[in-house]
């Protein structure tokens, strides 16, 4: 590893014989520290950790390791039992991927860290002064108040104990606050002179309470008189003649620079600035191997010493992932991290600092701008950089030709970044409660009237606008490429259906006689959500056929009981799941537990078994847990889910037209040369068919019978309570049986229910449609389009549905014979 002495040169030597400053103490002490100068009035010298991860590149096993063995040497001090209500406290910048460290060794213990940047609307629970630091404030930030409330021992972490003054100002600051018995103090190194040995026992009893000490190794630094006018003359002499580590000759190429997105898990921290609770932990550690696989995957062939950087106070994440690295890929890996304290460089082996990059801040620092430095990169012969920052710290000035991508640039042959968001408590509503990693930035929900008819507090559609992209494709073609299996469905549109007079008309008749039953089915469903899933529950509607849906309980809601509910729509594609960015820019704004997702009806259920399997594909790869899967829709004729306003197949009349029901809104699209990994899903807005939108006439139809149904729905709403609603996936059955029966041999080829059907027959190649003998006035829109097309209709005895679309499968390994039924080709 790493040592202070290399070769027998120890790396304090140069700063010892020329400014007198020496260590005395165990042998331990000189491997683990060098000295450097200092550029700073306070203090003229600097004890460089070997160990710590900040300015000497070092394997993240050994970094981890030196945390986790004082921590379990804290846990044993304490014993089980003060262990399991301790709460660990590091010091920013340098000790907070330490304090960290720490807390792994002790157990599933929280960690706080303190932090030099303010974040608006998070007040402080305390704060303190590091007196000989470049940058003295120090604030803490809990997002829960309680954290340092608490009775239980206090450990404090920082790279070294010199005075004690910032630990003793730590200590007053929160004592007076919140008093407990025992406080321990941790440090890599314990370099106090007796005199602060004795200060600190002083006010342990002045205060009454316990304060122990763990170090890794002890000593003290021998000071000759003088010292900070000797060293500031030092670093006046050497400034000019060891300039910051210089671009590389002309001629030599610049690095790559490239982003890697990391897929952070959504609601996790990226470290302690507001605290990291044990179910963190748990979450971090489960999301690491697959976040270093997408990073290992980005590394150049044949690259064998990788270092990744942190970023000032972001230290931990960049280690864990340099720790996972290093684990399982093979190469050297070894971890630093950036730095807003000045120190001189000078390329002597008898010197703790050989190089510095110098670049401006890039994290909008509340003391305003300055420089900030990179230590010992420069000339380490990485074969690739690794940058790790947080959000906030993904500015212009990181990107700028003297920014750190650009220096990193000139010494590495490849760069890579990846960011991390920052975590802003979602206690705090004046600030985002996350920042998604980026950029790109997830944006905020497109809202009528630039994007659907629909006002924009109906509903908010976490969807990216591909208007301008021609995407409509005839539909026979469309039907022969998704059957052959040369395209999927959404990956292109069908040409919008324009309805004729005629089918105007049915439309209208339908709603007239069905908005009473569509207004009991609404409020049924809204009523069992409030009552069994969330008392302020979050609507977000299956784009686009959910959504009407999802517009209507959001009004029942505020008609019954005053909510002002909020609703967003996002895509969900068969075959490709949910869209996973839609759900990590929901966890980043609301509970996932309160989100409820809304849809029309169900068919056979394949998009409630999508629904399933994606959240648990969405939770395993690190996203955030607690999203319920089941669907609440309006119609549940296939018996697929327990949260319904009835299971009766029958016409809702948003499923008779396409998108001039819904807002004007395409169906959802997702192709690879138009969505991103970092983009939501697609989808157009039909502005020139505005003449024709019945979007809002259907919702005001239907809410206009809402104080008519209230007395039905309390009726409806008990008997369902107190009913069995488990699933009993009938459809499913029906549709596998018909399947077979018809010689088809594919289920998504059989489209069940009178709002699948209509799909089928405005959007795909209907072979022929399947009616219930004696099915009345719920399929004359069907029986309509059915002529409209050349489609037969075929009525059947026992039917569980009231109809049954079948896709024409010519393109399939079945196509139609003589009997009608489907044969193989």
């Amino acid at each position: 590893m790493n040592k202070a002495v290399h070769d027998g040169i120890w790396s304090g030597s140069w700063v010892a014989e020329r400014l007198g400053v020496d260590l005395v103490g165990g042998g331990e002490l000189k491997d683990l520290l060098g000295l450097a100068l200092r550029r700073n009035p306070k203090r003229a010298h600097l004890l460089v950790s070997y160990v710590l991860g900040k300015h000497v590149p070092q394997s993240p096993a050994v970094v981890h390791g030196h945390g986790l063995a004082l921590g379990r040497r804290v846990r044993a001090l304490l014993g089980e039992r003060d262990t399991a209500g301790a709460v660990v406290l590091g010091y920013a910048e340098t000790a907070t991927g330490l304090g960290h460290s720490v807390a792994d060794g002790l157990g599933p213990v929280p960690y706080l860290h303190s932090t030099r940047r303010p974040v608006p609307g998070v007040p402080p629970a305390g704060g303190f002064e590091e007196s000989h630091s470049h940058a003295t404030s120090h604030l803490l930030l809990p997002e829960d108040p309680a954290l340092l409330a608490g009775g239980g021992p206090l450990v404090l972490v920082d790279d070294e104990f010199s005075t004690g003054s910032t630990v003793l100002n730590t200590i007053r600051d929160l004592h007076a606050r919140h008093p407990r018995e025992r406080y321990v103090v941790v440090a890599l190194v314990d370099m106090r002179s007796p005199t602060d040995t004795a200060r600190l026992d002083d006010f342990a009893r002045g205060i009454g309470a316990r304060v122990d000490l763990v170090a890794a190794a002890s000593g003290t630094v021998r000071l000759p008189d003088g010292v900070l006018d000797k060293g500031r003359d030092l670093v006046a002499r050497h400034e000019t003649a060891a300039p910051d580590a210089a671009a590389p000759p002309a001629g030599r190429a610049r690095g790559r620079i490239t982003r890697v997105g990391l897929d952070w898990p959504a609601g996790v921290p990226d470290g302690g600035r507001h605290g990291f609770t044990p179910a963190h932990r748990a979450r971090l550690e489960r999301a690491l191997p697959g976040m270093a696989a997408r990073l290992a995957a980005a590394l150049p062939a044949g690259a064998r010493r990788i270092l990744v950087l942190g970023c000032e106070e972001l230290m931990y994440t960049p280690l864990r992932l340099a720790h996972e690295l290093e684990r399982t890929t093979g190469a050297e890996v070894r971890s630093s991290t950036t730095t807003r304290s000045p120190v001189l460089a000078v390329d002597d082996p008898g010197y703790a600092i050989r190089s510095r990059l110098v670049f401006p801040a890039h994290d909008d620092p509340a003391d305003g701008p300055g420089e900030r430095y990179a230590y010992n990169v420069a000339g380490g012969g990485f074969d690739a950089v690794l940058a790790v920052v947080d959000s906030a710290a993904d500015t212009p000035a990181l990107h700028a030709p003297d920014g750190l991508l650009a220096r990193l640039a000139e010494h590495t042959p490849q760069v890579l970044l990846a960011v991390v968001p920052a975590y802003v408590p979602a206690a705090h509503p004046a600030v985002p409660a996350s920042r998604p990693e980026g950029p790109p930035m997830l944006p905020e929900p497109l809202r009528g009237p630039d994007f659907s008819s629909y006002a924009p507090e109906e509903v908010g559609w976490l969807l990216q606008d591909l208007s301008d992209v021609t995407l409509e494709a005839p539909t026979e073609e469309r039907e022969e490429a998704i059957q052959r299996g040369g395209a999927h469905y959404a990956e292109s549109l069908p040409v919008e259906y324009q309805p004729s007079a005629e089918y105007q008309e049915l439309f209208h008749s339908a709603l007239t006689a069905s908005a009473d039953r569509l207004a009991r089915g609404v409020g049924a469903v809204t009523e069992l959500v409030l009552a069994e899933r969330s008392p302020r529950p979050v609507l977000v509607s299956l784009a686009r056929a959910g959504t009407p849906v999802g517009v209507l309980m959001r009004r029942w809601a505020a008609f019954r009981h005053g909510l002002d509910l909020p609703h967003y729509a996002v895509s969900i594609v068969r075959g490709r799941g949910i869209d996973a960015n839609a759900l990590r820019w929901l966890a980043a704004h609301h509970d996932p537990a309160d989100v409820v997702f809304v849809d029309g009806w169900t068919g056979k259920g394949a998009i409630t078994r999508e629904l399933a399997e994606a959240i648990g594909r969405f939770e395993e790869q690190g996203g955030a847990p607690g999203f319920d899967p089941e669907i609440a829709v309006l119609a549940d004729p296939g018996a697929c889910v327990r949260t319904y306003g009835t299971r009766d197949d029958f016409l809702i009349p948003s499923a008779c037209l396409n998108s001039t029901v819904s807002g004007l809104i395409s169906r959802t699209v997702l192709r690879a040369d138009l969505v991103g990994p970092d983009d939501f899903h697609g989808a157009k807005f039909y502005r020139e068919l505005a003449g024709a939108d019945l979007s809002n006439a259907f919702l005001d139809a239907v809410s206009a019978r809402f104080p008519e149904a209230a007395e039905t729905v309390e009726v409806a709403v008990k008997e369902l309570l107190a009913g069995d609603r488990a699933p009993t996936w009938a459809g499913w059955a029906a549709v596998e049986r018909i399947s077979e029966e018809y010689g088809i041999h594919d289920v998504n080829l059989v489209k069940p229910g009178v709002g699948e059907t209509t799909r089928v027959l405005l959007r795909r190649v209907p072979w022929k449609i399947l009616a219930r003998t004696g099915a009345g006035a719920d399929l004359d829109h069907v029986r309509l389009l059915a002529g409209q097309r050349g489609v037969p209709v075929e009525e059947v005895d026992g039917l569980p549905y009231t109809c049954v679309g079948l896709i024409h499968p010519r393109y399939t390994r079945g196509a139609t014979g003589a009997d009608g039924k489907a044969v193989a080709r």
